[in-house]
């Protein structure tokens, strides 16, 4: 993947309490390597490689983070056109900015947003870095899933942002909708029940792995905790949701080989 069509997830961020330790955790988990760089104060942006390809990034919580309150979490981008037009789009929308919209040296321009529901992500208008170069492969992204609250509410606000499609069917005895951008299958979407208690909306990462099982045993070696142990999706494959060490959440699905 070297470019990115107005809609695409094109990124993921970790922001990390203690930014070495997540490094060694996903690095052990993943197989990942980790370049760093420098980007002063004794800070640093590392970017992680699969191989030669780039498939996600982490960085130590700035101190004013730290003063808000932000604990260790995965930020999900999408891929737009244009930031500043497309939060034109949003505002009446009743999304709030919660960061930007700003340029990132040369790499692109962002901005961090709060969607109706709650859910937060950001957006990111390339210059000289379009995003992840691997997807679909073994230790790479391959899903991203919105937990709303308001399944309606968030298909509209959704279409409206990015123009995405949407495809509800029946998996496991509930409604799950798969989001389209154009001809990608660009992730899912579920709707919260009383059984979620007081978690509010996200969006989720799912990264492939070859064997799920051992992925689990290997990521609660490293000290995290598995908030859903290993689970069969019929007809997909198999999943797990993980808190890392330092709290937070991504899953790791084995999907079954497509016919």
């Amino acid at each position: 993947m070297t470019t990115k069509q107005h809609g695409q997830f094109c990124w993921l961020e970790l922001t990390a309490i203690d930014w070495k330790k997540a490094k060694e955790f996903y690095c052990q988990l993943f197989n990942w390597r980790a370049e760093d760089e420098d980007i002063g104060d004794g800070m640093f942006y590392t970017t992680m490689f699969v191989d030669d390809n780039v498939v996600a990034a982490m960085f130590q919580r700035t101190p004013e983070q730290a003063e808000q309150g932000v604990m260790t979490n995965w930020l999900s981008y999408v891929a737009v056109d244009n930031v500043d037009a497309t939060l034109e789009v949003m505002a009446p929308l009743n999304a709030k900015i919660i960061a930007g919209p700003h340029n990132v040296m040369d790499a692109g321009r962002m901005a961090i947003v709060e969607e109706p529901n709650g859910a937060v992500f950001a957006i990111w208008q390339a210059n000289q870095h379009a995003g992840i170069a691997l997807r679909d492969a073994p230790n790479s992204l391959c899903w991203t899933e919105l937990a709303t609250l308001n399944r309606d509410d968030s298909k509209a606000f959704y279409h409206q942002a990015f123009n995405w499609q949407f495809d509800d069917k029946d998996m496991m005895g509930m409604t799950y909708t798969e989001l389209k951008s154009g001809e990608f299958s660009e992730g899912g979407m579920l709707e919260m029940t009383e059984e979620w208690g007081d978690t509010p909306p996200h969006w989720m990462n799912y990264f492939a792995v070859e064997n799920c099982e051992q992925a689990v045993e290997k990521a609660q070696s490293l000290g995290a905790t598995i908030c859903v142990p290993v689970t069969d999706i019929p007809e997909v494959g198999r999943f797990s949701v993980i808190n890392d060490p330092q709290g937070a959440t991504f899953s790791i699905i084995e999907s079954l080989p497509q016919k």
